[in-house]
This record gives structure tokens, C-alpha cells and sequence, in this order.
């Protein structure tokens, strides 16, 4: 029996490759040996847990391919046969990812004049109110959520790990 290898299957062992890359690029760094943490010592763990998602990926795909050549065709998701023809067609399949980047080129655009927390907080608002829709009480927790989660991101950066983060001009202090 052929089977065939899916490209999700493909990504996540070139994902594994990269990840063995970054591994030993991790053991490349010179140790200073300041008696404090190692300069490799924060690579190392995101190349660790990065490696760690990259396999949990191959698995899922492994496992997808196997229920595929069983026959059991329950595809949670949608696929480029959905789309309707033509640019509109694919300009509204697409339409999440796009309005994604494009907030986001907007906080990168505002950074300098909001700063890091006003345009963080503005950033995640955004993005939450656009995908997971506008009204009356999921504004109010969507505000809830942008103000605790960027705040206490921006307090860890820059009080627990002392960050020096873009300051806006419009408010100075913060």
C-alpha cells in the first residue's frame, strides 16, 4: 500500500529540522560566565518549546493522515473549495488574516506617537472586537481583557525585566 505524505506532515518535519537547527545554534553561544544566567539560556527554552508545539504538529498531522486513509472524512476545516471565484471571492475567503495584518501595520505605524501599552491595548481591542464581533457586552469585556492582558505584559517587561519599551509622544510617562 502507497500512501501518500499530507503537506501539513511535510511542514512540521521541515518545522522539526529548523527547530534541531536552532538547537544547536542554542550550544554555539559563547557563556560570558558572569555568574548569572547564560545569554543562551532564554533561545535554548523558546527553541525547546517550539520543538515540543513542532511535534504535537506531526503527530496531529500523522494522525489526520491515518483517518484519511481510513476513510472517516471529518474535515473541521474549510477548504479552498468554499471560496467563491474570482479576486472578490478570494478577498472575502481571506478576509480575517487580511484585516489582521492590516491592524496590525497600524499599530506598527502608531507605536511611535501611542507607545507600547495605549497601542497594545488599542491593538488587542481591535482585534477582538473585529473577529469576535461588536456589541455592547463583548466590547465592555474585550476592553476588560486588552487592558489586563497588555498590561500586566507591559508591566512584566518593564518593571520585572526592566525593557526599555517605545514611549508614545502623545502621553510621555508611559
Amino acid at each position: 500500500m502507497i500512501t501518500t505524505i499530507s503537506r501539513d506532515t511535510l511542514v512540521s518535519i521541515a518545522l522539526l529540522v529548523f527547530c534541531g537547527f536552532l538547537i544547536w545554534a542554542g550550544f554555539q553561544i559563547r557563556d560570558p560566565q558572569f555568574g548569572e544566567l547564560s545569554p543562551a539560556a532564554w533561545p535554548k527554552a523558546v527553541s525547546y518549546v517550539l520543538t515540543f508545539f513542532c511535534l504535537i504538529y506531526l503527530a496531529q498531522s500523522l494522525m489526520a493522515d491515518k483517518r484519511k486513509e481510513v476513510g472517516s472524512d471529518e474535515s473541521v476545516h474549510a477548504d479552498a473549495s468554499d471560496m467563491n471565484p474570482g479576486f472578490f471571492g478570494w478577498l472575502q475567503y481571506y478576509a480575517n488574516p487580511i484585516i489582521c495584518f492590516a491592524v496590525y501595520f497600524l499599530f506598527l505605524f502608531s507605536l511611535p506617537y501611542l507607545g507600547t501599552l495605549i497601542g497594545g491595548i488599542a491593538l488587542v481591542f481591535t482585534l477582538m472586537s473585529v473577529l469576535g464581533g461588536i456589541q455592547p457586552r463583548q466590547i465592555g469585556l474585550h476592553l476588560l481583557i486588552s487592558v489586563i492582558t497588555v498590561g500586566a505584559m507591559w508591566a512584566l517587561f518593564t518593571f520585572g525585566l526592566r525593557v526599555l519599551l517605545p514611549r508614545g509622544v502623545l502621553i510621555p510617562g508611559i
